[in-house]
């Protein structure tokens, strides 16, 4: 799930399990699942996640319209730009696996949800917990919101934040260098021509430079964005309510985000007020109880939570996450930052140096400094080599979109 990092939950035993990830809203927005398969380490019992490509993913409505969704990058697949949710319409996932393996998830009805009355954020250098970030960390904005809960229904609601950052780097390769485009030479009747191949991929070096030079072990090639990109970060928690004993009237000054004081730049943040199934609501609360009540080396370790779908063939399989429809009600508040009386995360390195303004947010999110990748091998023989830049591919942690709400 995208609220808790799989790696840092320990599990027992060996898995290898399918972790789902998707939430259709009726917002103007990009609309994404996620796929990934999370396999434990037989011996350590910790896992890391691989992303699933190459599926077949759409969106039933209405037990008749069929939605295909796109991959974008690995593991994530998105819908047509102009789908959107609506209130009242059922929905439901389908995919299949490049092998053939085919899932379905229940049906879930779109509800409606109550406006965001007012927002209001207050700057708190203890805000988020300890031991979430290195050094102990804990500055950040509190936010909290107004909404009147209608009478005479059962309600459940979700909170979420999205803080956007503006992001100066792109692309980070690992022990390999970024190329945006190939070009070949060849001979057609005599006469040297030219081609050139879009390739927009980190690629192993030796198979473009012929001279070596890249340093050994761990390295990094980093690369400036080639168009204006905001990075996405998103809450770390899950908080969900049912307004079982408050049903109707007024919620007043519920506590809805944490949001960490990463850099010095203004940022935007957006408040999301979700509706909820019932169905939705009892697995993210049993989720919320398993992951954010444990942490002591005595408490037993979380499980995997089986959501709501399930293996077509073989309904033995567990299949994590949950795939759910909501109305999402929207507040954006502008942070320009100057209340701030601790330094953000990403203000210095390990080494206690002073990092670069427009690489705070680099560093508060990779905990290293960017490193400039090389230039890309030149069209034309011996003349210099090009300056490479990556595109700002959208996706669940970035996009090229200019976030409503943002300030030039």
């Amino acid at each position: 799930m995208a609220c808790v990092d799989p790696d840092d939950v320990l599990l027992r035993g060996t898995l290898d399990l399918i972790v789902v990830d998707g939430t259709l809203t009726n917002l103007i927005e990009e609309q994404l699942i996620t796929l990934n398969r999370s396999r434990a380490d037989p011996l350590t019992g910790r896992f890391g996640v691989l992303p699933i490509t190459k599926a077949q993913v759409e969106v039933v409505v209405d037990s008749a319209q069929v939605v295909k969704a796109e991959e974008t990058e690995d593991g994530t697949y998105r819908l047509p730009s102009d789908f959107r949710g609506q209130v009242g319409h059922a929905y439901q996932l389908r995919f299949t696996l490049n092998e053939g393996t085919r899932y379905v998830s229940s049906q879930q009805v779109m509800l409606p949800v109550s406006p965001i009355d007012k927002a209001r954020v207050q700057f708190n250098p203890v805000s988020l917990p300890p031991g979430l970030y290195p050094t102990n960390f804990r500055a950040g904005y509190d936010a909290f919101v107004d909404t009147n809960d209608p009478p005479g229904q059962r309600n459940y609601y979700r909170w979420d934040w999205i803080l956007y950052e503006k992001q100066k780097w792109c692309k980070s390769c690992y022990q390999s260098i970024y190329i945006d485009t190939m070009q070949t030479r060849y001979i057609q009747n005599g006469v040297v021509a030219t081609m050139k191949q879009a390739i927009e991929n980190c690629v192993n070096p030796l198979t473009v430079f012929t001279a070596f030079g890249f340093p050994n072990g761990d390295w990094y090639s980093d690369y400036l964005c080639r168009t204006p990109c905001w990075a996405r970060i998103r809450n770390y928690n899950l908080n969900v309510f049912d307004d079982q004993l408050s049903n109707g009237g007024l919620l007043v000054g519920r506590k809805v985000a944490q949001v960490p004081l990463l850099t010095r730049q203004p940022a935007l943040m957006q408040l999301r007020q979700s509706s909820l199934t019932a169905e939705a609501y009892r697995y993210f609360y049993l989720f919320q109880q398993q992951t954010q009540n444990t942490g002591g080396l005595a408490d037993t370790p979380p499980t995997a939570l089986v959501g709501n779908v399930r293996n077509v063939a073989n309904a033995r399989e567990a299949v994590v996450g949950f795939f759910t429809a909501s109305t999402v009600a929207v507040k954006e508040i502008w942070l320009d930052k100057k209340d701030a009386t601790k330094l953000p995360l990403g203000a210095y390195d390990d080494a206690g140096n002073i990092v670069q303004d427009d690489d705070e947010l680099f560093y508060a999110l990779k905990v290293r400094l960017p490193t400039q990748g090389p230039e890309g091998p030149p069209f034309t023989p011996g003349s210099h080599g090009r300056f490479i830049t990556a595109p700002c591919t959208p996706g669940p942690n970035q996009t090229p979109l200019k976030p409503e709400g943002w300030r030039d």
